[in-house]
């Protein structure tokens, strides 16, 4: 105040949200979306629709995918979806375990807040509770040896189970355990690095999903640019080029008056050696096959089939890349700049059935999936389940620590965190049992999702732990507690530790704001149809953008 005047710091536009209500706020925008993609965990999760604003249709159970697509314009919910960005680059799977561990860990804290416990001790509880949980989770998982296919088998069927890939996941599975092992190199030290950047993904429509196939070197989707090339060349010497073989143009405009034909027979004559020139380069460094990212001109196309060397253009950038390291070759950006040294070595060959070209290589260790599903969405959600699959395999290799499934860690974690909670003074022993209840969540959705009552399931789940039996999990299609592991339902340790560690640093953030300052409207998209301020306690317009997902 200021001689009986209010002192006015912020503008009329802004908004602020203070002290409970903003935590109420922040909790409720991150419940929102860890509840948008809980009905998608496990093996019987449903599968979303997304539609964005230009009419694509997309249709995942991939948590990662799903917040992505949607529509968020939260401060807070872009914190969330951090966390299943975060977990997907470091460990490729469990996005909707750690987004959904970080939603109940806010709901559980939200109860604590009304119990008058500062966010100060729940915060530490819970940065307690997850260094527990770290250290046991180690304790549990069991150290594998990484040459053992048939366990790295049932890991990638694990990560697939309940994706697109389900119904022929023991078929793709073993091709993602191939292609991982041919991607695999042993460092001086014993220590397994797996070097996905030598595996590529492609898909193709129109054909079944069990006749996917893993093939050595890379393939280019791409037709011979002449019908008189050759379409297959054994061992060929490969140029790799980003230059185009056309005319080159001026850099500026120019115009020129011609009134002679023979003037313009000239120019005719002059472009026509130029294009002669570029190509007798190509001969001259001794390539066969030439793999071009821009354009062919057509009359060095026609050139190139005389002289017998086989042309591809438009070629994907991504696809010179991965030739690169199939054939040692060099790409090349500046043709008149080629020579011998940057050419590639290897077999090329053409499958006129898919119109494909293989391309393999001597010594290289790259290798290619090539995906087949009957429609581009089928295809889609097909590599989605493959890639998380192919990373929850390759960490497995490199980490050599698996875990039972279907949540039987969760439940086991949740039992000797409450028992590590009896060792914790102060009010943090709370926020660590509030930890272990988040924790089973995982085996209550589960149950939920496949129609069990989550109760009952949880109930058996404690009784069969507190007798020992530490890999004891839930069979969703038969609803019994069983040792998941021997029933194949493995997991990588790392992806768990990470869910732990994602999710509660999440959650820590989001407990520790307790004032909201927005110059304007508290949303990230300031479109004409965000109107109107948060309520206390409320989510208001902040929401605004998942309204239709919700």
């Amino acid at each position: 105040m200021q001689q009986g005047q209010p002192m006015i710091v912020m503008s009329e536009d802004s908004q602020r949200v203070k002290d409970r209500d903003a935590q109420d706020y922040n909790i409720q925008a991150a419940r929102a979306v860890a509840e948008a993609v809980r009905s998608t965990l496990g093996p019987k999760g449903m599968d979303k629709m997304l539609v964005d604003s230009m009419g694509s249709v997309t249709i995942t159970n991939d948590g990662v995918t799903i917040l992505q697509e949607m529509d968020i314009d939260n401060p807070t919910a872009e914190m969330i979806v951090e966390v299943a960005e975060t977990q997907e680059d470091e460990a490729g799977d469990g996005t909707t375990t750690a987004v959904a561990i970080a939603g109940e860990l806010l709901k559980n804290a939200e109860d604590l807040l009304e119990q008058d416990i500062h966010p100060t001790a729940i915060i530490k509880g819970f940065h307690m509770a997850a260094e527990q949980a770290r250290a046991e989770i180690d304790d549990i998982a069991t150290e594998i040896d990484t040459s053992d296919e048939a366990l790295l088998q049932k890991t990638a069927e694990t990560s697939m189970t309940g994706k697109g890939a389900e119904v022929n996941k023991e078929h793709l599975a073993q091709l993602i355990v191939d292609a991982v092992s041919s991607v695999t190199v042993e460092t001086d030290d014993g220590d397994n690095v797996v070097d996905l950047e030598f595996l590529k993904i492609e898909t193709q429509t129109g054909r079944a999903v069990d006749q996917s196939e893993l093939l050595e070197g890379g393939i280019v989707d791409k037709d011979p640019v002449h019908d008189n090339m050759p379409s297959s060349v054994e061992d060929a010497d490969i140029l790799l080029l980003r230059d185009p073989i056309e005319v080159e143009e001026t850099d500026v405009d120019t115009e020129v008056s011609v009134t002679d034909p023979d003037q313009l027979q000239k120019f005719l004559d002059r472009e026509e050696k130029q294009l002669k020139d570029k190509v007798q380069h190509i001969v001259d460094t001794g390539a066969d096959v030439v793999f071009c990212q821009k354009g062919i001109d057509d009359l060095a196309q026609h050139y190139l089939a005389k002289e017998g060397i086989l042309a591809v253009r438009r070629a994907k950038k991504s696809d010179l890349e991965f030739l690169a390291e199939v054939v040692d070759a060099s790409i090349v950006s500046d043709l008149e700049s080629a020579t011998e040294d940057d050419l590639g070595f290897g077999d090329v060959t053409r499958d006129d059935a898919d119109e494909l070209f293989y391309v393999t290589g001597e010594d290289s260790h790259g290798v290619t999936l090539l995906l087949r599903g009957s429609t581009e969405h089928v295809v889609d959600e097909l590599e989605r389940g493959v890639n998380d699959a192919l990373d929850v395999v390759a960490q497995t290799v490199s980490d050599g620590r698996v875990l039972a499934g279907g949540g039987a860690i969760e439940v086991e974690l949740a039992s000797r965190l409450r028992d590590y909670a009896d060792s914790v003074s102060g009010r943090e022993q709370l926020a660590v049992e509030a930890f272990a209840d988040s924790l089973e969540l995982v085996p209550r959705v589960l149950a939920e999702n496949a129609g069990l009552d989550s109760i009952d399931t949880l109930v058996d789940l404690r009784a069969a732990h507190d007798d020992g039996q530490i890999r004891a999990g839930l069979n969703v299609f038969s609803g019994d507690v069983e040792d998941t592991f021997e029933a194949g339902v493995v997991e990588p340790a790392h992806a768990k530790e990470q869910a732990v560690t994602s999710a509660t640093e999440a959650a820590n953030l989001v407990l520790k704001i307790d004032d909201i300052i927005s110059a304007g409207d508290l949303s990230t998209d300031k479109g004409d149809d965000q109107e109107g301020a948060p309520g206390a306690g409320g989510m208001g317009g902040g929401m605004g953008g998942m309204g239709g997902m919700m």
